[in-house]
């Protein structure tokens, strides 16, 4: 294959629904490319970008794919990405290295969410988009009605380039307004033929196709002279502020397409040829230092890695977008991240699992290479001149979706571990990790179809059975006001015996307060809890009544308690101590005793001092069809959350609250049915704050429950 300069380069993420034909898309880019022969198809399982078991039996992707096809001179990189929400970190990475997105549209059933949700994500990345209007051959495909939604939904910029004659069964031609010629495909797709505009279609043409070199013009203000003084504009001029606005999103062109018989698929591809941006015509990607760098091969090289995949045929490959300079094979790269070096050994061209073996990659071009030791998706690798650039990363959605797993076989926990770490590699939006707090592992997703399908891949690619269910939540515990108690440890059975005497005094912790006279305060110690808040012990005693090496072992006492609260066993915080009695015995006195004993005491104190329970309150924002504001709210309301705006967000309303984390539990199921998919939320930890009445009674009962039930 031959190597490409950034000038002949055009990367492309196809996005949209599910559905919406974006594999079968890609399969005719391919074919067209010369990079296959047969075209195969979802039904039949053989496209080369649903390849994956999964893909195989669900009939629609759940990973992007990255492909290729060489086309007119061109390298066109395509990254055909999941239509599903769940999936929506693909979207993001691709869209991350992409220049241009060309948004799949199914004229059956217009703007759908999957689109909705792609479109601001290219908004906030400020992608420029090209529309494919797809499955115009179904009878029930309406091409004006599809115009009028894309409209609505995403603003007047939506222009039209070509709109098909005939929808439904039998379509077969499209009115091109650019060349101002009638496209007319054979019955099996492919080459059509080039005809003059019919008599009875002409009016509409010109119509259109005057408001196309308006559209066109509005991009450059010597096109708008031309404009103004020739009344219109040639086929180079219209094309290059049609290029223009894309660049700027401030055009969206919108085309025709039959993927399914390949019809439309070519021009599509002469268009992006020559109108979509090529990487050096997009704004220079920033390091997180604030550096730029430019999309030139004659700068030291940077790659970012934006995806990370295993294949069974080339274990860990990792995909990336050179940036600038040029990537030889066996480079040397500095990991930017980290500092460790790398040796790109091999550099493929892969299209799904087939690959090809190239020598060279320059700026703007995207690759994959593998066996990367020490560098994973979101990191860049760079030439040693610039080792410390650090191309600013993916964001990535928090998960959505919280939930407990473990294996079904005891044996197999550990290994469960590793594979779950594995599947976060490739999909971070997948996240996994142990809470020592909570004693269970915790996966996090996108909604239950993401963990619903990392289910399947553990059970059947890896034979680890495996359960989800509720995780617990990070309740803390503390008290309102202050309490003293006394505890003696004593313990004798033959030969040195166990003696520890410890009296107390425990009170609230506030910020910036002063402790009380009550007891004169000989020395202090603070801690700063990890899971927040403060403990402090002021040492109170007077005269020896415990000598001073047994406070270490007070202090460890305490913090056994604070780590298992005496409520609910949660994390207790933000509680000062007073040690200001206590007795000792010459021989039976020593650590354990009054570890033991200032257990005890805190214990039998915290229960006395208006203990109350805390629990996590997460700022949540709701971005929802303005019709389904009043349902969402109420739902919200419903969880015990507390509204704290609204605001608008282009054609949405978004939704502030506060709502504890206890009520969010299969939120995300919950809030797709009552807007039909198309509502998105994010939610951020914001405070504790003390849980109502009856909820504390209630944990408490489950608790007190619980603890019988291990005995």
């Amino acid at each position: 294959m031959k190597v490409y300069q950034t000038d002949e380069i055009r990367n492309i993420a196809l996005v949209g629904g599910a559905k919406a034909g974006k594999t079968t898309l890609a399969e005719c880019m391919l074919l067209e490319g010369g990079l296959i022969n047969r075209r195969g198809s979802v039904d039949d399982k053989n496209t080369v970008s649903d390849y994956r078991e999964i893909e195989h039996e669900r009939q629609n992707s759940i990973s992007s794919t990255v492909l290729y096809a060489e086309f007119g001179g061109k390298k066109i990189n395509i990254i055909d990405t999941p239509g599903f929400d769940d999936y929506v970190g693909e979207v993001i990475s691709a869209l991350k290295v992409a220049d241009t997105g060309v948004m799949v549209i199914n004229a059956q059933n217009g703007v759908e969410v999957g689109a909705e949700i792609s479109w601001r994500y290219t908004s906030r990345t400020s992608t420029p988009v090209i529309f494919a209007i797809n499955h115009l051959e179904h009878e029930k495909s309406n091409f004006d009605e599809t115009i009028r939604q894309l409209k609505a939904q995403f603003g007047s910029h939506v222009t039209v380039c070509q709109y098909p004659v005939n929808t439904g069964l039998g379509f077969d031609s499209v009115v091109d307004l650019i060349k101002m010629k009638m496209y007319k495909y054979p019955e099996a797709g492919g080459t059509p033929q080039e005809l003059d505009i019919p008599e009875s279609e002409q009016a509409k043409a010109e119509e259109m196709q005057g408001e196309l070199i308006e559209a066109a013009a509005e991009n450059d203000e010597a096109l708008m002279e031309l404009f103004f003084e020739n009344g219109t504009l040639t086929e180079e001029e219209m094309l290059k502020g049609i290029k223009m606005g894309l660049i700027s999103r401030g055009m969206f062109p919108v085309f025709c397409i039959n993927a399914k018989h390949n019809m439309g698929v070519r021009h599509l591809m002469e268009f992006i040829n020559t109108s979509a941006p090529a990487p050096n015509e997009m704004p220079a990607v920033k390091t997180t230092e604030g550096k730029e760098l430019t999309c030139n091969p004659a700068d030291p090289a940077s790659l970012f890695i934006f995806k990370t995949s295993i294949e069974s045929h080339l274990g860990e490959v990792s995909f990336f977008k050179v940036y600038c300079g040029e990537l030889l094979e066996s480079a040397d790269m500095v990991n930017g991240n980290n500092g460790t070096k790398e040796r790109l050994s091999q550099l493929f061209v892969i299209a799904g699992k087939n690959r090809e073996k190239i020598n060279k990659f320059v700026a703007g071009d995207i690759g994959a290479t593998i066996k990367l030791k020490n560098s994973s998706t979101n990191q860049t690798l760079n030439a040693p001149k610039n080792a410390d650039d650090i191309i600013e990363p993916i964001v990535f959605p928090a998960p959505k979706i919280l939930m407990a797993v473990k294996a079904q076989n005891q044996g197999d926990e550990e290994k469960l571990s590793v594979v779950l770490n594995e599947m976060h590699k490739v999909d971070q939006t997948f996240t996994i990790s142990y809470s020592k707090e909570l004693r269970q592992l915790i996966a996090g997703g996108m909604g239950e179809l993401h963990l619903n399908l990392i289910k399947w891949m553990v059970e059947n690619l890896e034979k680890i059975p495996i359960e989800y269910f509720a995780p617990k939540i990070a309740y803390r515990e503390t008290i309102t006001k202050s309490a003293k108690q006394t505890y003696r440890h004593k313990k004798q059975s033959g030969g040195a015996g166990q003696f520890g005497e410890v009296h107390m005094m425990i009170e609230p912790y506030t910020e910036g307060m002063s402790w009380t006279t009550q007891f004169p305060v000989r020395g202090t110690d603070e801690v700063q809890l990890d899971w927040g808040g403060k403990l402090i012990m002021n040492k109170c005693i007077v005269g020896g009544a415990i000598d001073a090496r047994f406070f270490p072992a007070i202090m460890k006492g305490l913090m056994e308690k604070m780590e298992d609260g005496p409520l609910t066993g949660s994390y207790a915080r933000d509680i000062v101590v007073y040690i200001y009695d206590g007795k000792m015995h010459p021989v039976d006195s020593n650590e354990i005793s009054f570890r033991l004993a200032s257990r005890n005491a805190f214990r039998e104190a915290f229960k006395n001092a208006g203990p109350k329970i805390l629990e996590p309150i997460y700022d949540v924002e709701v971005i929802v069809p303005e019709e389904k504001m009043g349902d969402v709210m109420t739902d919200l309301q419903g969880r015990r959350a507390i509204i704290m705006g609204m605001d608008a967000e282009g054609n949405y309303q978004k939704i502030i609250a506060k709502v504890p984390l206890a009520e969010m539990n299969r939120y995300s199921t919950s809030l797709s049915s009552i807007t039909s998919g198309r509502a998105m939320y994010s939610l951020k930890f914001a405070e504790y704050a003390q849980v109502p009445g009856d909820v504390q009674t209630q944990l408490l009962k489950a608790y007190e429950e619980e603890q019988a039930e291990e005995e």
